[in-house]
């Protein structure tokens, strides 16, 4: 049944290059390519998942990118030796197509007020967590689940003492306070302003609510969104990050990838 689920999308991505266009894909990383786990350490990276994603970015010549909430140090070294442009910290640093970084104007320490009042509240139980990323702070839930009633209450605290310009997000048995100034959908809109991604129709792939301006980007662009599970809605659906593997490895065949007759040649920098 769920090789079913993986049907419709790889039938619209079809249409899509029967029309003659050539697409691109952006990926989510956590809870996408890969189940979620208890803690973001705990994840687990098996050695196929670099090289079923190194097979698909050649068959796209290199247009295919990461889009996620962890840094990009963090990509890599879990897709060791694999180095993908990427979109990190849920878009705050961005690695373009040649390995050129780019940043938004840093805000760290607009958090340190709020900082604080996170860290006092994880310091209440154990099992909560605190993913310090500089310019932004996660507080995860996942292994006390039963305190989400707590954590809402915190969350709806936090909220009225915000520095301007950052809200808060939630997701999957997380919270998150983020800025305003990056977004993984204006990540999607720089890449598609470069090689190789410009020109081509945009897919994305992700599973929670910081994905949902992706969506929004690629819909109006004419794209294709593709949710995974059942927390967001997009064009498309994928049950689980099983079901988002099994569409990658029918990307990487020629049954499905845009044939060589139409492809955009490979950017210096690129191999």
């Amino acid at each position: 049944m769920t090789t079913d689920r993986a049907i419709a999308p790889v039938e619209s991505i079809r249409q899509v290059l029967a029309q003659g266009d050539r697409i691109c894909l952006f990926l989510d990383f956590d809870g996408t390519l890969l189940d979620l786990a208890e803690t973001p350490n705990a994840i687990a990276v098996d050695g196929a998942l670099p090289a079923l994603l190194a097979r698909v970015s050649e068959r796209l010549d290199g247009a295919l990118a990461l889009v996620s909430g962890r840094p990009i140090d963090e990509l890599d070294r879990l897709l060791e030796p694999l180095r993908l442009p990427a979109a990190g910290i849920h878009g705050f640093e961005r690695r373009d197509s040649r390995g050129a970084m780019h940043r938004a104007p840093p805000r760290r320490s607009a958090l340190d007020t709020v900082r604080h009042r996170f860290l006092e509240f994880v310091a209440t139980d154990q099992r909560l967590l605190l993913e310090d990323k500089g310019e932004s702070l996660a507080l995860h839930y996942r292994r006390a689940p039963e305190v989400s009633t707590a954590v809402s209450a915190f969350a709806s605290r936090i909220v009225e003492d915000l520095p301007p310009g950052f809200a808060l997000q939630p997701g999957d048995m997380v919270v998150e306070v983020k800025s305003q100034l990056f977004s993984k959908g204006l990540a999607v809109q720089e890449f598609l302003r470069e090689q190789p991604f410009v020109g081509r129709r945009p897919v994305v792939i992700g599973d929670d609510f910081t994905d949902v301006d992706a969506f929004r980007v690629v819909e109006f662009l004419g794209g294709l969104s593709i949710a995974v599970g059942d927390r967001i809605q997009g064009r498309e659906r994928l049950a689980n990050p099983a079901t988002v593997r099994r569409l990658l490895e029918e990307l990487a065949t020629d049954t499905v990838a845009a044939p060589s007759s139409t492809r955009t040649p490979r950017v210096a920098g690129n191999d």
